[in-house]
């Protein structure tokens, strides 16, 4: 006989004790999960009274304490100015960098508030959400980009203060610019709530990663291809991931555009275009660098119109041009050179970085998107990927070859050290390992963007923000009063109702007419 050891064989009471906490332990994670599941699809509620006011007094508020607290005047805003001029021998005022940066300051301004808000109303019912959202957003990032870009960049450690000048307004947008790009990704389907949440958290990331690329890789990109363009695609492309839709095709009615709302949203096309020259050389340094930026972005986005049109063309059976590829893709050559703008690229190499973006992104318009959408889930309203992301990548890409292909003979002793600010702790870098890092700085801007993008999507998911049903996205109604529109609803009468419908007014005043004259003859 083999001997019995103690525990080897549980006792049946034991059996089923344990059977029963086995039961009981499923029964309660499915509970959970069925409890988690109701509430996450529970019936929406879009009712912001509450959440927008709420959100938009305490921020503010926020802000004009942090500002009181941090935010100070620079030596060419402050009043001081005039003795800063007698100690540096400054004989006019036309040196205070003001002068220098104002004009595309107002550039780069109005393509925030006009281009991309316009840019935005193609969909038929939702111009307001368009415009106005983006208004808003806009104001709220500025604020925030000009302490968080402050306290990485311009923090005096002595005073612990943040001293700002026009160059800072720049920088702010650029940074909107950024949260802007994002909101392209989920517009008409989230609430202005979640907006200014996706803000906070974008215009946050965007100074961490900014502040990683340009200070510690000591890379270059004064148009941010990279740094704007790369991480705002990537960034709203991974939060409409994270808020996919599976039944919004509910709202397919409310997708599509009329003759005046693109024809809207080609205005906001003809801003974007016309001042991207301002945009990628905003920030360059004075003289030969912000000429050249201009110069090359410039022939770059000319080009890129020529291929856009030829491509929307060849796409259609007749021959037709499709407006989204005109009013989007003809940008795409202005994002692809952002850092290489103030590079020796050749007044050629810029028609042909132009040249190849026009194709490129409007053949992901036509092939991409589509499967972004049914493939990968991502719903991008705005076509995000084929503007800013996929050419933002092209521009780290020649930026980055070009900046390892640069060469004293070419750009002469003074002027790579210039161009690559070569000086203080990077004197030594050679042009191979700068272009190491713009490739560096390319995958940091795409890990900032797709990451961060998830972790904030999962904050937005949260069934709190007043967000609208599947069936109502698109839909101006939903957070907006709209006046009473005859004309639409006329036009949304089918030809014989609306012919029967004329008729029957047509026969009304003929009746009343009868009447007064009969009336004045009797």
């Amino acid at each position: 006989m083999q001997p019995v050891v103690s525990g080897s064989q549980p006792h049946s009471g034991q059996v089923k004790e344990h059977h029963c906490l086995s039961v009981y332990s499923v029964t309660t994670m499915g509970n959970c999960s069925q409890g988690c599941k109701d509430y996450f699809s529970r019936q929406k509620n879009t009712n912001i009274r509450l959440t927008l006011p709420v959100v938009c007094f305490v921020w503010q508020i926020a802000m004009i304490i942090l500002f009181g607290v941090f935010i100070r005047y620079n030596e060419e805003s402050d009043t001081h100015w005039v003795e800063t001029k007698a100690h540096a021998n400054i004989t006019s005022d036309i040196e205070n960098d003001f002068y220098f940066r104002y004009p595309s300051f107002q550039d780069v301004h109005v393509m925030i508030f006009v281009g991309f808000g316009f840019l935005m109303t193609f969909l038929k019912r939702y111009s307001f959400g368009a415009v106005g959202f983006n208004f808003l957003i806009a104001s709220f990032g500025l604020q925030w980009a000009l302490l968080m870009q402050g306290w990485f960049h311009s923090l005096d450690p002595q005073t612990g203060k943040i001293f700002i000048g026009v160059e800072s307004l720049i920088n702010a947008d650029f940074c909107v610019a950024g949260c802007l790009i994002a909101y392209g990704a989920v517009l008409g389907k989230v609430s202005p709530v979640q907006l200014l949440v996706m803000t906070l958290f974008g215009v946050t990331l965007f100074a961490v990663e900014e502040y990683i690329i340009l200070n510690l890789l000591h890379a270059r990109d004064a148009g941010g291809s990279m740094v704007i363009h790369t991480f705002g695609g990537y960034y709203g492309l991974a939060i409409s991931r994270v808020l996919y839709r599976p039944n919004l095709h509910q709202s397919k009615r409310m997708q599509g555009s009329v003759y005046h709302s693109d024809t809207f949203a080609m205005i906001g096309t003809l801003f974007l275009w016309m001042f991207w020259p301002s945009f990628n050389s905003a920030i360059t340094d004075h003289g030969d660098g912000q000429h050249r930026a201009v110069i090359n972005t410039y022939l770059c986005l000319a080009s890129t119109v020529l291929t856009t049109v030829a491509i929307s063309s060849l796409s259609q059976k007749t021959g037709k041009l499709d407006m989204v590829h005109i009013q989007n893709s003809t940008l795409a050559g202005g994002v692809a050179l952002g850092t290489a703008a103030e590079f020796m690229i050749s007044p050629y190499g810029a028609l042909i970085v132009g040249f190849f973006c026009g194709i490129i992104s409007t053949m992901g318009y036509i092939f991409i998107s589509p499967f972004l959408e049914k493939t990968l889930k991502i719903q991008d309203t705005c076509g995000i990927h084929n503007l800013h992301a996929m050419p933002g990548v092209i521009g780290g890409i020649v930026g980055a070859i070009t900046a390892a292909a640069a060469s004293e003979s070419v750009y002469g002793k003074q002027g790579l050290i210039n161009t690559f600010d070569f000086t203080g702790d990077f004197k030594d870098r050679t042009v191979l390992t700068q272009g190491g890092y713009q490739a560096a700085g390319m995958c940091v801007s795409i890990v900032f963007g797709v990451v961060g993008g998830a972790i904030v999507g999962s904050i937005l998911k949260l069934p709190i923000w007043g967000d609208p049903a599947d069936e109502n996205c698109f839909d101006d109604e939903v957070y907006w009063e709209l006046p009473d529109d005859e004309e639409e609803h006329q036009e949304s009468i089918p030809p014989i109702l609306e012919y029967n419908n004329h008729m029957i007014h047509k026969q009304q005043d003929l009746s009343e007419s009868n009447f007064s004259v009969e009336h004045c003859e009797s």
